[in-house]
């Protein structure tokens, strides 16, 4: 009798356990159950479904496209604040989408920085935007920026890493310049992000358990400057809070898009930026990396680091700016032109 219950006690805690550590399946756009399909899609070669949105001028008539990667929990309806008329003095078109699992693009089983890059080289094609476009990626949007100056360089007019995420367990890069900035994190943040490195199949149970604090990114004080608090409320009134409704950004499963954000940045990266190439030797184009001087969300003294190591790229510290200054409507006319200056 004993025995029966012992094994009953341990086939419950391991059925528990499974299903502690494998996420819900997600609820795909378009199929039944899943939210419905509302934007312009087109079919990758495997198979999935990527949602996008052109803005700007005409594609045949733009000089200059621009593929814009959207940041953590962000979306292709970010806001991108330039006016009109500047957008049609230069003639820009700006491409924008939902990375995988996002909004109403399809999850992506096999998402890594490779993956990535090839969904932006699939999307150019599919618009026809030409042999050669820019890219600009936003906060955890640089890790796809990343991956676009490491496998696709060929494709580029130019790069902008605005804010861009930096990965922590890169390899190439010296230990002691992650340690120190990895250090400056919340201990919640650290251990979130030891997990997605080294114990990925664990990083479901970890990040929905509800006795260890886990990463969120949220506004605290110290973390946001005045400004970037000014943008988040204009976020806010934009979209405001419903408790009844899921945030379109991940409607299709927390798991498939913000975890997946951290399981593809954090993890183990084949190669890290100290191994890119410069994209342009013939200063065809430029890498910018930008960021804030009181950005207490990225860490500059990493990205000032790489930045060194590779003159090619022209590194900009904005001082007094924080985390979302490329929202700020004062500084768009100067940040577009300067990055599309050849």
């Amino acid at each position: 009798m004993y025995g029966k219950i012992a094994v009953a006690v341990v086939v419950g805690l391991v059925g528990w356990i499974y299903k502690s550590l494998k996420p819900p399946p997600p609820k795909i756009c378009g199929r039944p159950g899943g939210p419905p399909v509302t934007t312009p899609r087109f079919r990758l070669r495997d198979g999935r479904y990527l949602s996008y949105k052109v803005r700007g001028v005409p594609v045949e008539e733009a000089k200059h496209k621009i593929i814009v990667f959207h940041g953590f929990n962000g979306s292709k309806d970010m806001d991108l604040p330039y006016p009109q008329e500047l957008i049609e003095e230069l003639k820009v078109c700006f491409v924008t989408f939902d990375r995988p699992g996002y909004g109403e693009s399809d999850p992506n089983p096999n998402r890594g920085p490779k993956a990535e890059a090839q969904d932006v080289e699939e999307l150019a094609d599919h618009l026809n935007l030409g042999s050669r476009f820019y890219i600009i990626g936003l906060s955890v949007g640089g890790y796809v920026a990343w991956s676009c100056l490491m496998y696709i360089p060929h494709r580029l007019a130019g790069a902008s890493l605005v804010v861009p995420f930096c990965n922590y367990f890169w390899p190439g890069l010296p230990t002691k310049v992650l340690n120190k900035a990895f250090k400056r994190l919340p201990v919640r943040d650290q251990w979130s992000f030891r997990i997605a490195h080294h114990f990925p199949w664990l990083f479901y149970w970890f990040a929905t358990q509800k006795w260890i604090p886990t990463f969120k990114l949220e506004v605290k004080e110290g973390m946001f400057t005045k400004r970037d608090l000014e943008v988040l409320a204009t976020f806010a009134a934009q979209n405001p809070d419903d408790s009844k409704l899921v945030p379109k950004p991940t409607q299709q499963g927390e798991f498939y898009c913000l975890h997946q954000d951290l399981l593809c940045g954090y993890g183990k990266w084949e190669m890290g930026p100290l191994d890119i190439k410069n994209p342009f030797r013939n200063n065809e184009g430029r890498v910018h990396i930008w960021v804030g001087g009181e950005d207490r969300v990225i860490p500059a003294d990493v990205l000032r680091y790489i930045a060194e190591k590779l003159p090619w790229i022209k590194y900009h510290e904005l001082a007094g700016k924080g985390h979302f200054f490329f929202h700020y409507p004062e500084l768009c006319e100067e940040f577009l032109r300067e990055i599309l200056s050849e």
